[in-house]
C-alpha cells in the first residue's frame, strides 16, 4: 500500500486494485493539471474512492464531483454535513453521519465524531487500519481563550477520543492534524490520541507550509513506538 501527502489533509492511498483520495484541498502542483491526482490517481486503473470529512472549503473542494468525466469507477463518499449544507446532492455519493458504516468489495469504513463539523473515519483495506481524522482534534486555543473555555474544548476532544480508544486496538496509519497555530501546546492532540491508540505510522496534516513544526512530533511519538512521516513538500509518497 502506498501513501502520498497532497496537500494540507489530502492524502492519497493506493491498493492493488483501488485508490482513496481523502479531503481534496489542491493538488501537489499549480496548475492543478499538472499535479499527481490530475495527471497520474484520476488515470490509475481500479476503484477509485473519494472521501470529503466535512463541508470546510479547505477539506471539501467542489471539483472533486467532476472526477466522475474522467474517471468512470468512482466513488464518492462523504460526511452527511456535505449534504445538509447543500455543498453536495443527494445522488451524488454516499453520506455518512457519525457511526455509519458503508462496506464496499475492496475496503470497509466507519464515521466517527469531530470536534468541529462533519467526521472522522476509520477505513479497513488490505488487513490494514487506517483513520483520517478529519478536523477531529484538541482545539483546545489555550493561549487566546480562558481557561474554562479552553477546558471545554480539551473535554470535547477526550469525549470522541474515548470513544474511538474503545473501539480501535491499533491502527497501521492515523492520519491527524498537528496545527502549529494552537501555540505552544499545539501537539496536544496528537500526543493524547496516539498514547490513547497504539498506531504505527503517523502521517501530520493540518500544518500548512510548516514541515519543520510537523516533524517535531517524532520525539514523542518513538517513545509511544510510533513513526512519524517527515514529509518536506507534497507529493512526497511513502510503502507502508
Amino acid at each position: 500500500m502506498k501513501l502520498t501527502y497532497i496537500y494540507h489533509s489530502c492524502y492519497a492511498i493506493e491498493g492493488d486494485a483501488f485508490t482513496i483520495i481523502i479531503d481534496y484541498y489542491e493538488d501537489t502542483d499549480k496548475p492543478a493539471e499538472t499535479g499527481l491526482i490530475h495527471s497520474h490517481l484520476l488515470n490509475r486503473p481500479g476503484k477509485l474512492y473519494v472521501l470529503s470529512s466535512h463541508s470546510h472549503t479547505d477539506h471539501f473542494n467542489p471539483e472533486i464531483l467532476t472526477w466522475r468525466q474522467q474517471k468512470e469507477d468512482i466513488q464518492y463518499i462523504f460526511s452527511k454535513d456535505i449534504l445538509d449544507a447543500g455543498k453536495a446532492r443527494k445522488e451524488d455519493a454516499i453520506y455518512l453521519d457519525k457511526l455509519d458504516t458503508y462496506q464496499g468489495d475492496l475496503l470497509s469504513i466507519k464515521a466517527y465524531g469531530s470536534t468541529d463539523i462533519g467526521g472522522s473515519f476509520l477505513i479497513q483495506a488490505e488487513g490494514k487500519s487506517l483513520f483520517h481524522a478529519g478536523d477531529l482534534n484538541n482545539w483546545h486555543w489555550n493561549e487566546g481563550c480562558p481557561p474554562e473555555e479552553s477546558q471545554g474544548y480539551e473535554n470535547n476532544y477526550l469525549r470522541e477520543l474515548d470513544i474511538l480508544a474503545r473501539e480501535i486496538p491499533h491502527l497501521d496509519l492515523a492520519m491527524f492534524p498537528l496545527d502549529p497555530r494552537l501555540g505552544k501546546d499545539y501537539m496536544r492532540g496528537a500526543e493524547q490520541f496516539i498514547s490513547r491508540i497504539p498506531t504505527a505510522l503517523f502521517a501530520p496534516m493540518h500544518f500548512d507550509e510548516s514541515y519543520q513544526k510537523a516533524a517535531a512530533f517524532a520525539p514523542f511519538a518513538e517513545s509511544k513506538q510510533c513513526k512519524v512521516l517527515k514529509w518536506t513538500k507534497r507529493g512526497e509518497t511513502i510503502t507502508f
